[in-house]
């Protein structure tokens, strides 16, 4: 087969676009035939959720997230504008789609607060993990400390999960510049 032949092949499978370079020649495994634009990378199973500005959570609270600057476009992850809680849907052929969820930001002690160690943890259903407990000990009033903390959650086919950050002491404390990534891995 010439490379004349190859080029008018590939257009017929992707239509006429125009790349730099040589056209790239692709070759189909195990009698594969598929497009290969069915190749691309996919970029709408995961979200992030901000709040820059302090916020003072009571005890056994969520972080408000007020803004979405990456959002899921396909139902799986949803949230309501100024919410602590997002739903996780179980949208998939599989048994279960599994989520990472990574949470980074800054806590203190508010002024009138003990000091003393303060935490927060990433929680599934109201319920908070603790193997995705984030303490720190400020030595003062105001003192910021950077905390993160990631979760696997599982979530079953058809059914729907809700996550969220939730502060975890006894006490109000403070937070700014949470950012909570979510992306589903499988």
């Amino acid at each position: 087969m010439s490379l004349g032949s190859k080029t008018t092949e590939h257009h017929q499978l992707v239509g006429n676009i125009d790349m730099f370079g040589p056209v790239p020649i692709l070759n189909h495994a195990a009698g594969c035939n598929a497009s290969p634009l069915s190749f691309s990378e996919r970029n709408d199973f995961m979200a992030e959720f901000v709040a820059p500005f302090v916020q003072q959570i009571s005890a056994g609270q969520n972080v408000l997230f007020t803004n979405e600057p990456v959002k899921c476009n396909n139902g799986s992850i949803s949230w309501r504008d100024g919410s602590g809680i997002v739903t996780l849907r179980g949208n998939t052929s599989q048994c279960r789609a599994l989520y990472k969820i990574i949470y980074g930001g800054n806590i203190a002690i508010p002024t009138g607060g003990t000091v003393g160690p303060i935490s927060i943890a990433i929680s599934v259903e109201g319920e908070p993990l603790v193997s995705s407990t984030a303490t720190v000990t400020p030595a003062a009033v105001g003192d910021e400390f950077n905390v993160f903390a990631v979760a696997m959650v599982s979530v079953p086919r058809g059914c729907c999960v809700t996550v969220s950050v939730k502060n975890i002491n006894t006490q109000t404390i403070e937070a700014q510049n949470s950012n909570l990534v979510i992306e589903r891995v499988c």
